[in-house]
């Protein structure tokens, strides 16, 4: 069992206790498969802005994890179909590429079974996969392209720029990125770090829902939709009969086979489609503000899955601009999430951290090995 003591965000950095059982710890050496052959989502257009990432990033190689004896024989020449593995789809961009190699790292060190975890990873530009692969040589991923093309005309504009980048919208998408045989995926965003075994997430009873997140019944919903939405009926009645409770889609936990079956996909773009054309009609107005999270909440609000608050501690980015810095909240904890606008590595670059983000920097493979 994980237990981070909660601290409050006036102590110092030093102050934090992280307490993990043998359980828990880093295995030796782990074997892993590549799987990242080019079909239909792996065509890169020429001359993406990340052709010369691999100049801008490099990163140290993680130590190698195996599986604990528990977990049984592993098949090297297993595929992404097998029924064994647990599926993590998580975005790759340049921007929060650093945050997205922490995340793996965090996943690994943490797991029992490392070599059954599969990353799907999203991008939308190329030369990401070779910088992966210099962190987690032995690593099971394949790497999917998602063509900004598809929703950059339904995008509108949003409260930070950052929600308004196409990769964003990628997770809508999962159920039709992915392999048919990939069954549940757990999506998690780039700015988090997991500190528990992910089987524990992955192993959730959704029931008859489709997705599964931490929900926070206690803040005010209203205010992740406009007064134009409020005020027409028919936008409004979307909720009749529901009791929606905000969830944040950073991390959750999705049953493909129900979402291919209903069409989650297009109901979403539905939302956004309805959101464009309220936004750009004459005397109309915008009926949400935040990026790709209220169609979401639209669609799924009040039919989610509940999941303990333990797997997303979130909110711990704060506002850089401010400089404030967030506290945990009570009770155990399995992922850290700094969501927000402040990101770790930027302040810890800056030489201004907040307590928090020493929990982070353990997982940061950035920079070349001494």
């Amino acid at each position: 069992m994980l237990w981070i003591m909660r601290i409050s965000g006036f102590f110092s950095a030093a102050m934090v206790m992280v307490v993990l059982s043998p359980s828990l710890q880093s295995f030796p050496p782990a074997e892993a498969i590549r799987s990242s052959h080019l079909d239909g989502y792996l065509r890169f257009p020429a001359g993406t802005a990340a052709t010369g990432a691999r100049d801008r990033f490099s990163f140290r190689q993680a130590p190698p994890f195996r599986n604990a004896e528990e977990c049984g024989a592993t098949d090297d020449d297993a595929t992404v179909c097998d029924p064994s593995l647990v599926h993590i789809a998580i975005t790759l961009d340049v921007e929060y590429l650093r945050g997205s190699i922490a995340a793996v790292h965090s996943v690994l060190q943490h797991a029992l079974c490392p070599e059954n975890v599969f990353f799907h990873f999203l991008v939308s530009e190329n030369s990401l996969e070779a910088l992966v692969r210099s962190a987690f040589p032995q690593l099971r991923f394949k790497v999917y392209y998602f063509d900004p093309e598809r929703v950059r005309g339904l995008i509108s504009s949003s409260v930070r720029q950052a929600l308004e980048q196409p990769l964003n919208y990628a997770r809508n998408y999962l159920a039709d990125m992915l392999e048919p045989c990939v069954r549940r995926v757990i999506y998690l965003d780039s700015d988090l770090v997991v500190v528990d075994d992910v089987a524990k997430l992955w192993r959730t009873s959704l029931g008859s829902r489709t997705v599964g997140a931490p929900e926070y019944c206690h803040a005010n919903f209203t205010k992740y939709f406009t007064e134009r939405f409020w005020s027409d009926p028919r936008l409004a009645g979307t909720f009749a009969g529901r009791r929606p409770c905000y969830f944040n889609t950073g991390v959750m936990v999705i049953d493909l086979v129900r979402w291919r079956r209903f069409g989650y996909t297009r109901r979403i773009v539905r939302w956004m489609e309805v959101q464009k054309g309220a936004a750009s009609a004459v005397g109309g107005g915008r009926i949400y503000e935040l990026g790709s999270l209220p169609p979401f909440l639209l669609v799924f609000a009040g039919h989610v899955a509940p999941i303990e608050h333990r797997w997303n501690q979130h909110g711990l980015g704060g506002d850089n601009v401010k400089g404030s810095c967030r506290d945990l909240h009570p009770g155990a904890v399995s992922l850290l999430h700094w969501s927000g606008s402040g990101k770790p590595w930027v302040r810890l670059d800056s030489k201004r951290p907040c307590p928090l983000d020493a929990l982070w920097a353990p997982y940061d493979l950035y920079g070349r090995a001494p």
